[in-house]
């Protein structure tokens, strides 16, 4: 269980469109897929590339800018290359505002935790 934050009106993100926002260092960028939002850690599992400001979002993929790492946008998996993914947070909605949920533990600490470039382990660090 973490803490829930609010993060943006639903009609600060329409449909294909994403938007970066921090909360206690955690660094989010939230996508609009198809009218459903999700909520990832916003920086590239490879060269921690800024996704919201350096990424592209065509409304179904989400390519990072620094190295053009590709990521399914509705499940956070991997496109190019394979095996990588974008750690995701669980996402509501209520009376016209979005809300995600963040652990209770410092954002490092979840980094060195969580970010994996690889699902057999391996971490960027």
């Amino acid at each position: 269980m973490g803490r829930w934050y609010k993060a943006c009106r639903v009609d600060e993100l329409l449909e294909g469109e994403m938007l970066g926002c921090r909360f206690d260092d955690y660094e989010l960028v939230l996508l609009n897929v198809g009218g459903e939002v999700r909520a990832y850690y916003g920086l590239c599992p490879h060269a921690l590339g800024r996704l919201s400001e350096e990424g592209i979002f065509d409304g179904e993929r989400l390519v990072c800018g620094v190295h053009l790492w590709e990521f399914d946008a509705r499940s956070g998996e991997s496109i190019n290359p394979c095996g990588a993914e974008l750690p995701s947070f669980p996402v509501h909605v209520r009376d016209g505002e979005i809300y995600v949920e963040l652990p209770d533990v410092p954002a490092r600490e979840w980094v060195l935790r969580n970010l994996h470039f690889a699902k057999n382990g391996g971490t960027f660090l």
